[in-house]
């Protein structure tokens, strides 16, 4: 049995090749596929793009053994769609001896999903990577930055961040923080002549208007990544969304608004709303 390819998944500021990632992409049979780095150091997309490179690969019989390293519980789903297809589904996992799985950091969900667990060799891992024990200043400070992006700034008025955009973004979207609404100034316009709305109401109408630009986004990068026949096929079960898409929607929302927020209906509603008005204006 030989080889397809390595797929290699990372995130970078707005999903554009490092160096490292040249010199990793480089590599004979490695192909390296990029999510983004989300506005405080997260990243954002890899799941989705892992779980279509899986199911595709599936669909296309191209192999028939994959070997994920990930224990993410985000891409069960996507593990069981390409064992329909036809596909073994095997985890790798570094040993955990006082594990109930046998490996570390891997989800329970995701352990019963997968056709087997196997564990990566120490040998291999000591020969492979460099324990790194201290950063230096660079890395440091990079740190401090995303560790200081979420306090809440000291201000009379709202104030707002802008995240890393999406893959193929246009526009950037908003991180609203919330604070004590100020009732006697208007804190949010739509640019139009009608008037600004005031205190709690404006706080809704940046909400609303966060989760509409995260459904945007998440389609275009959706979109940049699948082909003409999942678009028909996703568009016959409208409304109705690929639960893996849902999932990214309401992360990405959670990430920016909260998740107390993204439970509401009403945000909900906007997200998925969002996601198929975009991909209408482009069908």
């Amino acid at each position: 049995m030989s080889n397809l390819r390595v797929y290699w998944y990372d995130a970078s500021k707005d999903g554009l090749f490092t160096e490292q990632h040249k010199r990793i992409g480089l590599i004979p049979g490695v192909k390296v596929r990029l999510g983004r780095i989300s506005y405080n150091g997260e990243q954002k997309g890899v799941d989705l793009r892992l779980a279509l490179d899986l199911v595709g690969v599936a669909r296309t019989r191209a192999a028939s053994v994959a070997y994920l390293v990930s224990g993410d519980d985000d891409l069960a789903e996507a593990v069981e769609e390409a064992q329909d297809l036809g596909m073994k589904v095997v985890l790798l996992g570094v040993c955990k001896a006082n594990s109930r799985l046998g490996v570390a950091s891997v989800a329970e969900h995701l352990a019963l999903t997968a056709d087997c667990i196997e564990t990566i060799p120490d040998q291999l891992l000591d020969s492979a990577f460099t324990k790194v024990i201290e950063w230096d200043q660079t890395h440091s400070e990079k740190s401090a930055l995303i560790a200081n992006a979420t306090e809440v700034p000291e201000s009379p008025t709202p104030r707002s961040s802008v995240p890393t955009p999406a893959v193929m973004g246009k526009k950037n979207v908003p991180t609203v923080v919330p604070e004590a609404p100020v009732p006697s100034e208007i804190v949010y316009s739509s640019g139009t002549d009608r008037q600004g709305y005031q205190g709690s109401a404006a706080y809704e109408q940046k909400e609303l208007a966060v989760a509409e630009e995260i459904g945007a986004k998440v389609a275009e990068s959706w979109l940049a990544l699948t082909t003409q026949a999942d678009v028909v096929e996703i568009l016959a079960d409208k409304p109705q969304l690929p639960p893996e898409i849902d999932r990214t929607l309401l992360k990405d929302c959670a990430q920016v608004l909260g998740e107390w927020k993204t439970d509401q209906q009403k945000i909900r509603r906007v997200l998925r709303g969002a996601f198929w008005d975009y991909l209408d204006r482009l069908m």
